[in-house]
């Protein structure tokens, strides 16, 4: 029987980037290997204008993770520059990142100094390639928009279409930047395709693409027009009007040439490279694992997934951690059980999740929980989710 620990995270790109350090000292000191889940729904930034060219999977988090991975080594000027370099975003000028681009493409730009020859040309090959493939695709009404692209989702990106996998690109990357061998950053779908998530609303509507659930940028409010007597009043679209509406812009997107399918939601076509994460309009062995991240568009897409329900629920597995947000978000605002969303809502929607990843139907009891967590990790101050300790612990799960 194999009784090596592991140790899996469920999470998104940025939300356990700060925790990376504390997850490979545990893994260090228990002897474990350690494994990064990661979303590939994310379709804002530039990893939208990949998607809308390309197709392909939303590589944003998982090239966020696999940066922040590379060992931090001073005394070593390579080091520092190879991450430096899968860092950086050209600039926000469409005409001069274009510019800035081929400077690197071309070995010219200041980011490859103190990069070997070598490595240079190994990644050199890559940029090569998705280059080539940029300027096959461009077309009168669709060309490339270089604008604040990651020079690290343009390699995944080469790398992914040269080898035809997106687990070799991801190989390829941690091995380049010398990613410890026992840590995995590993998709929660090995897909060339791309995947989407919606949300289902109260009111009977659906919110399509991670970045409108997350970061919505188009009002969602009715139009509002002044009375006779001067009072605002809300007018709701008529159904006919919504109707047009989708359909002329259904047609404008399907002539502009790009990897979308003819007829595809126009949310998912558009270019979301603008876009701020900031404060918006409120809506088989021994494992451990260990939850964090934006709950339905991070933690959720990954645990619906068939059979890690299964795998979560199995008694071999000793700790099921959850490490609860420091804050709410757009996602959490919204009134929870018995008021605002605190930890038993957490709970809920990831057992949820898993229970139907299982194939049952109908939403997991209270005394389920435990089967999907076991302890919940919090911080305590103004702002931090309420963690109901005491009925946490009459269902058995520790705080």
């Amino acid at each position: 029987m194999n009784n090596q620990r592991h140790i899996v995270v469920f999470s998104g790109g940025s939300a356990a980037n700060n925790l990376v350090d504390v997850f490979g000292k545990v893994a260090e000191g228990k002897g474990s290997s350690l494994s990064y889940i990661i979303p590939i729904s994310d379709n804002g930034g530039s990893s939208s204008e990949l998607i809308r060219v390309f197709g392909g999977p939303g590589i944003g988090d998982v090239r966020s993770r696999l940066v922040r991975l590379i060992p931090a080594d001073p005394t070593s000027p390579e080091t520092t520059a190879i991450k430096a370099f899968f860092n950086h975003r050209l600039t926000t000028s469409p005409i001069e990142a274009r510019i800035e681009w081929l400077d690197i493409v071309e070995a010219r730009h200041l980011l490859w100094s103190n990069i070997s020859s070598p490595k240079r040309e190994l990644i050199r090959s890559f940029l090569n390639t998705i280059n080539l493939e940029i300027v096959k695709r461009a077309r009168p009404s669709s060309v490339f928009n270089f604008q604040s692209a990651s020079v690290g989702n343009l390699f995944l990106t080469g790398a992914r279409i040269f080898t035809g996998s997106f687990e070799s690109a991801i190989y390829m990357l941690g091995a380049i930047t010398g990613v410890p061998s026992n840590v995995s950053v590993i998709p929660a779908i090995n897909s060339n395709f791309s995947h989407h998530i919606s949300a289902g609303l109260q009111d009977g509507t659906f919110i399509t693409g991670q970045n409108a659930i997350s970061h919505p940028s188009a009002p969602s409010s009715a139009p509002v027009i002044s009375s006779q007597n001067g009072d605002d009043v809300e007018v709701p679209e008529s159904p006919a009007t919504h109707l047009r509406k989708l359909s002329k812009e259904l047609t404008e997107h399907d002539l502009v040439d790009d990897a979308n399918l003819p007829g595809s939601l126009p949310m998912l076509r558009k270019q979301y490279i603008d876009f701020q994460k900031s404060h918006t309009e409120d809506l088989p062995s021994r494992i451990e694992r260990i939850c964090i991240g934006s709950l339905y568009t991070s933690i959720l897409p990954c645990l619906i997934l068939k059979g890690v329900g299964d795998a979560i629920a199995s008694s071999r597995i000793k700790y099921k951690i959850l490490i609860l947000n420091g804050s709410l978000d757009r996602e959490t605002r919204a009134a929870g059980i018995g008021g605002e969303f605190g930890a038993k809502d957490f709970i809920a929607a990831i057992a949820n999740a898993c229970h139907g990843s299982r194939g049952k139907e109908g939403e997991a009891t209270e005394e389920e929980w435990k089967e999907y967590v076991s302890h919940v990790i919090h911080l305590q101050g103004e702002g931090t989710p309420r963690v109901e300790k005491q009925d946490l612990g009459r269902l058995g799960i520790e705080t």
